[in-house]
C-alpha cells in the first residue's frame, strides 16, 4: 500500500496546542495525521477532526501501540481505547512504536496480534515503527511482508540510514520519516541554505522535499499556520541531481531519538 507521502506529526504537542495545530493542518489542506499512546494526545487529536467538520474517510489517521501494551492482555483492548479517544470505529495504520528487545518483547506475536486486530476491523493497515534491518526481518517472517505497511524510522539529511533504507526498499516496506528536521539542526545547515537559495525556498522545504524525493513519507510538527502551509508546499519543490547528491554528502549518524531501553541496535 502507499502511505500519505505527507502528514501532520503531533509528538511532543499538548492539550490545545494540539488542537489547534490539527485544526489548523486540517483547514490548510492537510489529510494524515499521525499520533501514539505515548503521546497522550489521542483524545484531543479526536476533538480536534471532530470539530474540524472534515468526514473520517477524507483522512489518514496513525497511531502507534505502546511497549507496555505490547502483549496478549492488552494490545487490543489499548487500540480499542485509542480508537475511542479518536472518535473513530477504525484506524488507518496501526504501528508498533519501538521494538524494545531489551524488555523482551515477542515481535513474532506481537505482529500476529497486529494482524488480528486488523482482521477484526480495528485498523485498516499495520506497521512497525523504530525497527532495524533484523527485527523487520522478524516481523516479515511472521506475518509476511505484504502485511507490513510501513517502518517509521528516524532519518534527516544528518541521519540517511541507508542500509536500513535500501533494506526496506528491497522488501517493499513503505517508509515513514520522522525529525526529518533533527529538531531544526538541519535548518542552520549552510549547503542546504544555499540550496534552499537557488529554489527560493525554506531549508525546511529542501530538506522535506529531500526525503519526499527519496521516496519516503514525511510527518512534520508545526503549530503556527504559516509553516505548516510552506511546509506542504515542500511537495511542489524538484531538487536536481546534482542537489541531492551534495545533501547525500551531509550524512553524519546524528540521531536525535535513541532512548536505551527502547532502541535496538541500529544498523
Amino acid at each position: 500500500m502507499m502511505i500519505p507521502k505527507f502528514g501532520l506529526g503531533t509528538f511532543r504537542l499538548k492539550d490545545q496546542v494540539v488542537i489547534d495545530a490539527v485544526k489548523t493542518a486540517l483547514d490548510v489542506g492537510y489529510r494524515a495525521i499521525d499520533t501514539a499512546q505515548i503521546y497522550e494526545n489521542e483524545a484531543e487529536v479526536g476533538q480536534a477532526i471532530h470539530e474540524s467538520g472534515i468526514a473520517r474517510d477524507q483522512l489518514f489517521l496513525t497511531t502507534k501501540i505502546w511497549v507496555d501494551h505490547l502483549n496478549p492482555e492488552q494490545l487490543i483492548p489499548s487500540l480499542k481505547q485509542s480508537l475511542q479517544k479518536l472518535r473513530t470505529d477504525a484506524v488507518n495504520l496501526t504501528l508498533v512504536h519501538w521494538p524494545a528487545p531489551q524488555k523482551g518483547i515477542d515481535i513474532a506475536e506481537v505482529m500476529g496480534l497486529l494482524l488480528h486486530a486488523q482482521q477484526q476491523g480495528l485498523t485498516q493497515h499495520i506497521g512497525i515503527s523504530n525497527f532495524n534491518i533484523a527485527l523487520t526481518q522478524t516481523a516479515i517472517d511472521s506475518i509476511g511482508q505484504s502485511h507490513i505497511a510501513t517502518n517509521q524510522i528516524e532519518l534527516s539529511p544528518y541521519l540517511q540510514n541507508r542500509k536500513l533504507v535500501d533494506f526496506l526498499k528491497g522488501q517493499h516496506i513503505d517508509i515513514t520519516s520522522y525529525m526529518t528536521l533533527a529538531y531544526g539542526k538541519v535548518l542552520q545547515d549552510p549547503v542546504l541554505q544555499d540550496i534552499a537559495s537557488r529554489h527560493q525556498a525554506s531549508t525546511a522545504q529542501i530538506a522535506l522535499a529531500w526525503a519526499l524525493q527519496n521516496g519516503y513519507a514525511v510527518i512534520p510538527s508545526s503549530t503556527k499556520r504559516e509553516h505548516l502551509i510552506s511546509n506542504l508546499k515542500a511537495q511542489e519543490i524538484q531538487l536536481k541531481e546534482d542537489e541531492m547528491q551534495l545533501i547525500a554528502t551531509l550524512n553524519r549518524n546524528g540521531r536525535e531519538i535513541n532512548p536505551i531501553e527502547l532502541a535496538p541496535e541500529w544498523d
